[in-house]
């Protein structure tokens, strides 16, 4: 098998040809098919330059709205974003919290930072995969070319799923809403001077399953193999398409997709051994299918503080660890059996974690870590008090998969081999004394929901589960302050963030009428 060589380079674009970005008029002129073509065959290293800076802009440091904001670290701030919002990970609005507009819901503003973080750092990669996919042919023999469209496809699927899901309501019951601009190589150029509107969810799905469908057929048909883990494969691929087939509730295809990665992939479970420390902060590690792979010199990491460790982590330096907390919902932390490995991933209401060494647990003391403080995330190079937040960030660990496989499963109509699913899982990982009493697919799924929410806990999965299973937001008994303590029901407008102030005004094919409607935020009620 070819390996390709990682060349490190953050080109946003092929500088080949016009690039579309939000907001602006196209770069360059039209070139056309044959001139495309001597281009890529002339400057190869440019094509594989900027499909590895499509994976660089996962991770930085004011990219998107200036480093005068430090929350502005593309991806992992919109994983910190959207667990703020939910349930499951309590923090306190304080200055010291970068995401407090978040855990106050301040962020419906179509001017905050949050929205306009989240817009251009998906919009900017898709830009750049764009530039990608308008060079290579879609029926190019080429080996490496298939590896590197791939990779774009992939990636534009991701980035157009998680703006679905963030700019309007999930995706079943509202179908024919409108979502976000859908721009591809076959539009970029008309909407850089045109402008875009916005596509309805059916077609902006339709547009993810498409790009996954032809980047698993990609990597099939090719033979290149990735360099490491910050790249996508074609078991991550699957596993992509099995997350996009759960939020669809496209079961029987979900749980296909979920069972052909882990066919695929030699990712295993963490065990129960292995997650009884802090940890999760190495992308070789085992478990993790894919990750964004950080190295000390990244600007985050030489930023000091601008950094997801800095955010999320308890025995670091760190934005976190002079009181901006990150941590469990009481009520899902006393739901958690004293049996599961997991319950060690937060500090109990005592403020102990048996999960701790002597030299960690002295710190969190020393620190004044509040009860139930997250313990889950290891420190870089396992040393305390680091202020070389260079920690890896997981995007995708097999045990999303098989959480996956049991929920498609059951709600597929097979609730005994979804059952099963999940006890084989958690009784072999996480707690032998575990029993799944599901025997309907309804409860397999709740069960399984219980699963990802710890398992999964601080992963930036939580907020999405919320809302694909309507849900809603009901914060009581999580111990929130008591100003945010807010039960939001399903379908509410303010579970979606607004398109920012200056797409509507810079975007042609737009008015504020486009735009989802104004939201009070939520009034808080009692516990």
């Amino acid at each position: 098998m070819k390996k390709i060589k990682y060349i490190a380079s953050a080109l946003a674009c092929v500088a080949l040809t016009g690039c579309y970005d939000m907001n602006t008029e196209p770069m360059g002129s039209t070139i056309t098919a044959d001139q495309k073509e001597a281009a890529v065959s002339a400057n190869p290293e440019r094509i594989e330059a900027s499909v590895n800076g499509m994976s660089a802009m996962f991770y930085g440091f004011g990219k998107n709205v200036g480093e005068g904001n430090h929350n502005d670290l593309s991806y992992p701030a919109v994983m910190l974003f959207t667990d703020t919002r939910g349930v499951d990970l309590v923090s306190e609005d304080i200055g010291y919290n970068w995401f407090g507009a978040a855990v106050t819901y301040a962020d419906l503003s179509y001017t905050g930072t949050a929205t306009y973080i989240t817009w251009s750092t998906f919009y900017k990669q898709i830009n750049a995969v764009n530039a990608v996919t308008s060079m290579i042919a879609p029926d190019t023999e080429d080996e490496n070319l298939q590896f590197y469209l791939a990779q774009a496809y992939a990636i534009r699927a991701f980035d157009y799923f998680y703006l679905a899901q963030l700019y309007q309501q999930t995706y079943v019951g509202n179908e024919n809403k409108p979502c976000v601009p859908l721009i591809t190589e076959a539009n970029m150029d008309a909407a850089g001077s045109e402008g875009c509107p916005r596509s309805t969810v059916a077609e902006v799905y339709e547009q993810i399953m498409t790009d996954l469908d032809n980047a698993i057929a990609l990597f099939e048909k090719s033979p290149v193999t990735r360099a490491d883990k910050r790249y996508i494969n074609t078991e991550v691929a699957y596993g992509l398409r099995a997350r996009v087939n759960l939020v669809m509730n496209n079961w029987p295809e979900a749980a296909a997709d979920a069972a052909k990665a882990l066919e695929l992939t030699d990712a295993t479970p963490y065990t129960a051994e292995q997650v009884s420390k802090p940890t999760m902060s190495e992308i070789e590690d085992n478990s993790w299918m894919w990750g964004i792979l950080v190295a000390e010199t990244d600007r985050p990491v030489t930023s000091g503080i601008c950094n997801w460790p800095s955010h999320m982590g308890s025995l670091n330096y760190g934005y976190a660890s002079v009181g901006a907390w990150r941590k469990i919902s009481k009520s899902l932390y006393a739901a958690i059996p004293a049996t599961d490995v997991r319950k060690g991933w937060f500090l109990d209401e005592n403020g102990v974690s048996p999960n701790l060494n002597a030299e960690q647990a002295a710190y969190a003391a020393e620190a004044g870590c509040p009860p139930y403080t997250q313990m889950k995330f290891g420190t870089y190079k396992d040393e305390v008090y680091t202020s070389t937040n260079a920690n890896d960030i997981p995007m995708m660990r097999v045990e999303e998969m098989y959480l996956i496989l049991a929920e498609a499963q059951a709600m597929a109509g097979d609730a005994a081999a979804g059952a099963a699913t999940l006890q084989s899982f958690v009784s072999a990982y996480r707690d032998p004394a575990y029993v799944c009493t599901a025997t309907t697919a309804e409860q397999v799924q709740n069960q399984v929901w219980m699963q990802r929410r710890i398992e999964l806990w601080g992963e930036g999965f939580s907020y999405f589960d919320l809302m694909r299973l309507n849900k809603g937001v009901d914060r009581r008994g999580a111990g929130f302050q008591e100003a945010y303590i807010f039960n939001i029901p399903a379908g509410d407008g303010a579970l979606i963030y607004r398109l920012p102030k200056d797409e509507i005004e810079g975007n042609p094919a737009l008015t504020e009428d486009d735009n989802n409607p104004v939201v009070s935020r939520p009034e808080p009620v009692s516990e």
